[in-house]
């Protein structure tokens, strides 16, 4: 009785934790095509729901074992480890949620692991795999940002005049960006359900409890849930209070973001979809309104909270064990 007692605890805080998700990153996802004014928040978070399941189903596996057994030895987290570990990150990105600030919950999820890695003593974290995951959140909102600058400064006209040689109206044009937007924003909720459900479920397959694949179908139909409940918040702080988007640069933003986050999670990397499509929205704005823009209420909460929330992780899921 008390063992499933446990077992049910765990399934709500995956579940607790993938809602988030889909509040959070996932959403942001949609942010640029939603601040551009192509598609609706209904439409929004539909697709993200749905891409969001199949990103998770088919590329979800190698971030999952990521957060399962490379940072910390396979059956060093126990059920109650899991449990704590997935909450603590999973109460940081729902504070975030409150607030309406995209932060990282692959940081969040990571920081949580390694909280509970210092329980067990810091002898067990694979020291040099989380540099390389650190590296890989440094350097990936840096080239989001450096990419999607060089696209508002330099290719942006360009990109009109070929626009404008190649169709016959204006209303062409239109059509024409819709439909990429369309599949840029399905490839980015695709790229969020492959890295992202591993925070939810990532520790569960370590401590043996869930496989690999019964662990993403679970996370991605929480995640794309969180999107259709949660998304809502996160899109209009990401879609609208950085700066204003056309749809070429939405769609350059979307598809950039995507990528790396795609390339991210073949390798196994989890990283920050929500940082990411931020920092390419940032890009596009400095770009466009010159690099005051970084100084903004808005960017700056982002920033600190995408510190703050592996810290506060860490921290909660090791202060949870030791209550325990």
């Amino acid at each position: 009785m008390e063992l499933s007692f446990i077992v049910i605890i765990a399934v709500a805080v995956a579940l607790f934790m993938g809602l988030n998700i889909g509040g959070n990153n996932a959403a942001a996802a949609m942010g640029a095509a939603y601040g551009a004014k192509v598609r609706t928040k209904y439409q929004a978070v539909l697709l993200i729901g749905f891409f969001s399941v199949l990103g998770a189903v088919i590329d979800g596996g190698a971030v999952i074992k990521t957060l399962g057994t490379g940072i910390l030895p396979e059956k060093t987290i126990l059920l109650e480890g899991a449990i704590i570990a997935v909450a603590a990150s999973g109460i940081t990105i729902f504070l975030a949620n409150l607030l309406k600030v995209p932060v990282s919950t692959s940081q969040a999820a990571v920081g949580s692991v390694v909280g509970i890695g210092f329980f067990y003593g810091a002898s067990k974290i694979n020291v040099n795999f989380i540099g390389n995951i650190i590296s890989w959140w440094i350097i990936t909102p840096i080239l989001a940002w450096l990419l999607a600058y060089l696209m508002g400064k330099y290719l942006y006209t360009h990109i009109l005049i070929w626009l404008a040689d190649h169709h016959e109206s204006d209303a062409s044009i239109r059509k024409s960006l819709n439909i990429l937007l369309t599949i840029s924003g399905c490839y980015v909720a695709y790229s969020a359900g492959a890295n992202n459900a591993a925070n939810a479920v990532g520790p569960f397959v370590g401590a043996g409890i869930i496989g690999s694949i019964p662990g993403a179908i679970f996370a991605g139909l929480a995640i794309g849930l969180g999107a259709l409940v949660m998304g809502g918040r996160i899109l209009d702080t990401v879609g609208k209070e950085i700066t204003e988007l056309c749809i070429i640069r939405a769609t350059f933003v979307e598809f950039t973001s995507a990528f790396i986050v795609h390339l991210a999670s073949i390798k196994g990397i989890p990283v920050s979809l929500g940082e990411i499509v931020a920092a390419g929205i940032i890009g596009i704005g400095c770009a466009n309104s010159g690099m005051h823009i970084v100084k903004g209420d808005v960017v700056k909460k982002i920033l600190i909270a995408w510190v703050i929330s592996p810290v506060l992780a860490g921290i909660l899921a090791f202060g949870l064990m030791k209550l325990i």
